[in-house]
């Protein structure tokens, strides 16, 4: 699946590899975007216990394209 984590801060692109190789953007107004394939729900867990130990608000989880269906 496809997904798209979006967070409240700023990340660099170089965070890519932190993300498992995910694209990470900035989205404007303070907010980034982490986006890419995503093997199956475990792994999506695993993103956003990255996401929490950064410290950074969860503003948004969203599966852009499921493969599966």
């Amino acid at each position: 699946m496809i997904c798209e984590i979006r967070v409240r801060g700023v990340l660099d692109p170089q965070w890519s590899s932190w993300f498992d190789g995910l694209r990470v953007e900035e989205a404007g107004r303070g907010e980034t975007v982490i986006v890419g394939p995503v093997v199956d729900q475990a792994a999506l867990h695993g993103l956003l216990t990255r996401v929490r130990d950064l410290g950074l608000p969860l503003l948004a989880v969203r599966v852009i394209e499921d493969r599966a269906g």
